[in-house]
């Protein structure tokens, strides 16, 4: 499908943390190509920080991109209007003030900028929207064997200091223990790591105590994954990784398994799509 490269006036941004992992920018770049032809025009994949620093030749020679520099260098071009989907559970701290705060230091330079943020990709007030509950089912439904024993679902993010972004994920596992059913014995939720102090204590429990409160030998576990993209805790030799297997030689007759990112789903570009339209109709 043929799309059409940015306006002159207009920009469209698919806007994730960043990571200095090459893998998470290249996975970046292909979901914001999907996402151009689901729209029908150019999508820059934007990082908010970090990804500028990734290794260019292990980036097919092309560097990645973070938001202070991508608007500014739009705006010198004549760029005016931008909108930023963002490739975000939830409204962690990166979107309700660091996007901000990017956007006001640009909006300095060049007073004529008006930029729209779309949704995040969960929320929780959409009853009516279940899809990225449907997805992690699709990923934990491919882990689980045609025979045995009925696993435990351990849905893991990274954990924040925004009780709004553990609430999306608690929401998220009550959706996926619904749709599973019967299918497994149960689902529950987990942070990879959280801040000290009893304030943060809305992230509990970790991933590791997750899984030592276990029954090894007896249920295996699914770790349903709640990251977007790879990098330093989802990647394959990541941080998550890690975590389990750790628990595994603690507890010899523990059984994981690991979804699937989320970002690997076909169907996350009609999620991501339908947010870049609610808000370019403004434009």
């Amino acid at each position: 499908m043929e799309f059409v490269h940015e306006t002159e006036s207009e920009a469209v941004f698919l806007v994730d943390y960043g990571s200095l992992e090459p893998a998470a920018t290249l996975g970046l770049r292909w979901i914001a190509e999907q996402l151009g032809q689901a729209l029908g025009r150019a999508v820059a994949p934007v990082s908010l920080r970090h990804s500028d620093a990734a290794p260019v030749a292990l980036l097919g020679g092309r560097p990645a991109e973070v938001l202070d520099s991508a608007l500014e260098s739009r705006a010198r071009q004549g760029v005016n209007q931008f909108v930023i989907v963002p490739l975000f559970f939830g409204p962690s701290g990166a979107l309700t003030g660091d996007v901000p705060a990017c956007v006001a230091r640009v909006r300095a330079k060049f007073p004529a900028i008006e930029v729209r943020l779309a949704r995040c990709l969960v929320d929780v007030k959409d009853e009516a929207d279940d899809r990225m509950a449907a997805m992690l089912e699709d990923q934990v439904r491919a882990r689980i064997p045609g025979a045995g024993p009925r696993p435990v679902v351990i849905l893991v993010d990274h954990g924040s200091p925004e009780r709004a972004v553990t609430l999306v994920r608690d929401h998220l596992a009550a959706r996926l223990a619904s749709r599973l059913g019967d299918l497994v014995t149960g689902v529950r939720a987990a942070s990879m790591e959280r801040r000290p102090g009893a304030e943060f204590d809305f992230n509990e429990p970790s991933l590791a105590r997750a899984l030592n409160e276990s029954n090894p030998g007896a249920t295996p576990v699914v770790v349903a994954m709640q990251f977007l993209l790879p990098g330093r805790h989802a990647g394959p030799d990541g941080d998550i990784a890690r975590i389990c297997e750790a628990a595994c030689r603690r507890n010899p007759g523990l059984s994981v398994e690991m979804t699937d990112l989320v970002g690997s789903h076909p169907k996350l570009i009609e999620v991501l799509a339908d947010r870049a339209r609610s808000v370019l109709h403004f434009f």
